[in-house]
């Protein structure tokens, strides 16, 4: 699900230095509310000034463009001001010496000169080659939306045919290992899952990476038929056992695999990781709640988003005219009473983009989406799970709607888990706080990456 954490974006350039010193990667490190994330600023000469993109390799964010840079002496000032973020610094001997600020929030930020090595962090579990398993490249069409995706499918050495899944990555535009804050943890687990003599095909998401088509047009059903691309091409390969395939989502991608189970007869089985029980906005007001509380934002302000979004949402939810739903938006928003308005930006800009936000497409359709319709449809073998700690799809909520919508239509082969201890990546967590997630070396706790390869070897021999 979308994540609310500080997010990096923004600068370089100055005309108090010759090209040579300023372009490059330019690396710094934030620490946000004692997590520490990096970011790296990739410098070029343009023939109207410099270019400069930002890679936040925590949090999966790579040559993200930088809106305006302004240079003043050895003065540097940066914004994005669609993000309310901006940076301000001086330039001091090598280093960039400044302010980055978002939402009012004010941190500290040095830059140097550096290379991603030495920006690099520990992540203990991610494999490395040669593996004891074949790791193949390969695309897939989806012939409906017109795309090409592109993937990897691992195999074990042995003779086939092997039970095979599909991963369904979360939210936002990641690639095959869905890489976020600086961990893969699809690597991680196809890695585990081959090792233990299943196939996995994992792959980029539309319009990234590799794989062609708009991301940023498509919702959640549409990422549905990605995934029932996947299944064909599957049963396309030899090595597969046709009437074993299954499909893992996590996050969004627990609330797409329902979507594709529900309406197929070549889903064998599912696991749901963190997925969601309960309808799209009623998921997020929890999760704001949730997430504002364990960060320490004050209980009135707490209150406060909870009613503005909540009005939001439900006019987003219950607008049948998208052209109306703007006016209403815009009338909730105007309401709103004071706010900061970033550097560069009115505050008409502001409302303006924050609408065009929240009428994107895959937020209108994952706000009025109620996953307990496909849930109950769904007729194979199902295992869903979540951390105690999970914030974002918080499991006592969701666990027990998920297997109450399963039961419903009559299945009773659904088992769920919590695990204790846990967050919403599964791994060995503090608060739970997505702040956590850069910080801490574990990409998936063990004890899941087992249960997961048990419980899917039980449903396959």
């Amino acid at each position: 699900m979308k994540k609310r954490i500080v997010l990096l974006i923004i600068w370089l350039s100055t005309a108090s230095l010759v090209a040579q010193d300023v372009t490059g990667a330019w690396g710094g490190t934030l620490d946000v509310q004692g997590t520490r994330l990096r970011v790296v600023f990739n410098v070029t000469e343009g023939p109207e000034g410099y270019i400069t993109t930002l890679d936040s390799p925590d949090q999966g964010v790579k040559g993200m463009p930088v809106t305006t840079t302004e240079v003043d002496g050895p003065k540097i000032t940066f914004g994005l001001p669609s993000a309310r973020i901006t940076y301000q610094g001086v330039l001091k001997d090598s280093s960039i010496v400044g302010t980055f600020t978002q939402h009012s929030q004010d941190f500290p930020l040095t830059l140097t000169k550096r290379t991603m090595e030495e920006m690099a962090v520990v992540r203990p579990q991610e494999p490395s080659e040669p593996y004891p398993y074949i790791a193949e490249n390969v695309t897939f069409p989806n012939k409906n939306a017109n795309i090409t995706l592109a993937g990897t499918l691992t195999l074990p050495r042995e003779k086939g045919p092997f039970p095979a899944v599909v991963l369904i990555s979360g939210s936002g535009p990641q690639n095959r290992d869905e890489e976020l804050m600086g961990h893969k943890p699809f690597l991680v687990l196809s890695d585990h899952l081959t090792r233990n003599g299943i196939a996995v095909l994992r792959y980029d998401d539309r319009g990234f990476g590799a794989s062609t088509g708009d991301f940023a047009s498509a919702t959640s059903a549409d990422f549905a038929t990605d995934v029932v691309s996947a299944i064909t091409y599957l049963k396309s390969r030899s090595e597969i056992d046709g009437k074993a395939i299954g499909l893992v989502g996590h996050s969004e991608g627990g609330l797409i695999a329902p979507m594709v189970a529900a309406g197929s007869k070549d889903v064998a089985f599912m696991v749901l990781m963190a997925g969601s029980g309960i309808r799209g906005d009623k998921l997020l007001l929890l999760q704001e709640e949730l997430i504002e509380r364990v960060l320490g934002t004050p209980e009135p302000e707490i209150k406060q988003m909870l009613e503005t979004n909540g009005k939001l949402f439900d006019a987003i939810v219950n607008s049948k005219d998208d052209t109306r739903l703007k006016s209403e938006l815009r009338d909730i928003l105007e309401e709103e009473g004071a706010v900061t308005v970033p550097e560069g930006m009115t505050k008409v800009e502001l409302i303006s983009a924050q609408i065009g936000q929240f009428t994107s497409p895959w937020v209108k359709y994952f706000l009025r989406y109620d996953p307990s319709s496909n849930l109950g449809k769904v007729t194979c073998p199902v295992l869903a799970i979540n951390g105690e700690k999970d914030l974002q799809v918080p499991p006592q909520e969701n666990l027990s709607a998920i297997k109450k919508a399963i039961n419903k239509g009559g299945n009773s082969n659904v088992t769920t888990r919590e695990f204790k201890g846990l967050n919403h990546l599964f791994q060995e967590a503090e608060t739970g706080s997505p702040l956590e997630y850069a910080k801490i070396e574990q990409t998936i706790a063990p004890v899941v990456l087992n249960a997961i390869t048990a419980w899917i070897k039980t449903q396959t021999n």
